[in-house]
């Protein structure tokens, strides 16, 4: 297949998105237009809600599969923008756009490897190339909903602005939401049993407090305060605090025995959101990071959480771009990344294929 037409498509199927508001949870119109760029090219796609996914042509159940996956959904636009984040612009070598780096470049050179690969007979692997929604909110209507109709996955390729290197380990989330409680009273008198102190307590706890696993890859575990709330008028002792514990962990815990021990040492209540936002590990010497490794890629640690998290087989994050642009005003991707990004994806999978 021609590589200089898969990236001019992938380039103009960028500006197509570009232009499309796809907040999360509001993806239907770039979820048309992504089945639409498959259908148009003879390739049979399978959609649920806005998640659209499609199979390579000799699709093979007895082989093994590999799942490319990314994201069609985006932020809604920095207040610093003073470009017009609908509009894609290309100038210097730069294609400026809401979306164009976090994670349109991704995706459509994702898609565009896909299409390399689609064709192909007698390889050993499966390709199932997976747009998905809901990333940026790590909703439920997202990846989550439609993994189970992917069939089975060994591997998957995450693609999120990484500068092509390879994210061998990604953090989990857990947010946590505490309530310490006490008695009210009169602050004038020595009545009621303040909840704010107690809370204080647990809190300096979190602060404090050390996880004795060390991941080689991402540290330490790490847990913050970010919300507190308490009270309601200056005379009054309040009966309630309550706040929000952000916990990221590593591959060396799992989620709900980092639960059991925040339980059995702060006194507060403690009700998780969620526990299915998942550290993510890769053996280093898995062949998906050799490959990858021997065509420049480096290994690092991903403190951010991402669709890895969803995904329960061996993944890694990988992608054109820089996640440094993720989010910003005026976001952009070089034309450059997207063209090397496509050549390094297609280089690295046909070692493995």
């Amino acid at each position: 297949m021609d590589k200089n037409k898969l990236k001019k498509d992938a380039v103009d199927l960028l500006k197509d998105l570009i232009q499309i508001e796809s907040f999360s949870k509001q993806e239907d119109k770039t979820a048309e237009l992504i089945n639409k760029f498959f259908t148009d090219r003879g390739i049979k796609t399978h959609r649920k809600k806005n998640n659209v996914w499609a199979f390579n042509k000799n699709y093979d159940p007895k082989k093994p599969t590999i799942l490319l996956n990314s994201h069609h959904d985006t932020v809604k636009p920095n207040p610093g923008y003073t470009n017009n984040p609908f509009e894609p612009v290309e100038k210097d070598g730069k294609l400026f756009g809401l979306g164009s780096n976090d994670a349109g470049g991704c995706l459509v050179s994702l898609i565009a490897t896909f299409l390399y690969f689609h064709d192909q007979k007698d390889m050993k692997y499966n390709f199932v190339i997976a747009a998905t929604a809901e990333e940026e909110i790590s909703g439920f209507d997202g990846l989550e909903l439609v993994y189970p109709e992917l069939g089975p996955i060994d591997f998957a390729i995450v693609g999120e602005p990484t500068l092509m290197d390879i994210a061998v380990a990604e953090k989990g989330l857990m947010v946590l939401d505490c309530t310490a409680k006490g008695q009210a009273g009169h602050a004038a008198r020595e009545e009621g049993d303040n909840a704010i102190y107690k809370a204080i307590k647990d809190i300096e706890w979190i602060r404090k407090y050390k996880f004795e696993k060390i991941s080689p890859h991402l540290g330490p575990m790490k847990m913050s305060v970010t919300i507190i709330n308490a009270g309601y008028q200056h005379n009054v002792v309040p009966e309630t605090c309550n706040f929000t514990i952000d916990v990221r962990i590593t591959e060396m815990y799992k989620n709900e025995d980092v639960l059991k021990i925040i339980e059995d040492n702060i006194q507060s209540e403690v009700k998780p959101r969620s526990v299915r936002l998942r550290p993510s590990f890769i053996d280093p010497k898995h062949p998906l990071v050799t490959a990858a490794v021997k065509n420049g890629a480096k290994t690092y640690g991903s403190p951010t959480t991402s669709d890895q998290a969803l995904i329960p087989v061996p993944s890694v994050k990988m992608g054109p771009g820089n996640s440094s642009r993720s989010h910003t005003a005026n976001e952009f991707i070089w034309l450059s990344e997207i063209e090397e990004g496509i050549e390094k994806y297609i280089t690295i999978l046909s070692e493995l294929v």
